[in-house]
């Protein structure tokens, strides 16, 4: 594993949120990163559809450590804002959250995310994230609550 690879990775397994929903790390280089979210019942809304909630939480991811991955060794990142559009219902087996560095600066990184629905060999977009990212300091790995 690289650098980038290992700090993504060691994050991630981190992250509850993303042990909860079942989403699985799937590639991380310089710049950008992928999650994979599989359906599950257990993050449906009440059509049937997977929750937006869940969708957003994982593209959310894929653009912070997206972020991350250009973010200085002394620093972490936490997200400014951010705007999803769904285009159509969260409807797949699973889903692919890729989240792209667009513009990094010295402490806010604009970063792009999309989903891709895959049911059998169809695949859709089904939403577009536009997420600031704001690069914070740490001085060691964060408090625990």
């Amino acid at each position: 594993m690289n650098p980038i690879e290992e700090r993504i990775a060691s994050s991630f397994a981190a992250q509850g949120l993303m042990t909860t929903l079942g989403a699985r790390l799937v590639q991380a280089t310089a710049g950008e990163v992928q999650i994979e979210l599989p359906f599950s019942k257990h993050l449906s809304q009440q059509h049937g559809y997977t929750h937006a909630g869940a969708i957003t939480s994982v593209v959310d991811s894929a653009c912070g450590y997206a972020a991350l991955t250009v973010a200085p060794p002394d620093h972490e990142v936490v997200t400014v804002e951010f705007k999803v559009n769904f285009m159509r219902p969260a409807l797949g087996e699973r889903f692919l959250a890729i989240g792209k560095v667009e513009s990094a600066g010295r402490q806010l990184c604009v970063c792009s995310g999309r989903v891709v629905a895959f049911n059998g060999t169809a695949q859709k977009v089904i939403a577009l994230m536009q997420a600031t990212i704001i690069n914070v300091r740490t001085d060691g790995p964060p408090k625990k609550p």
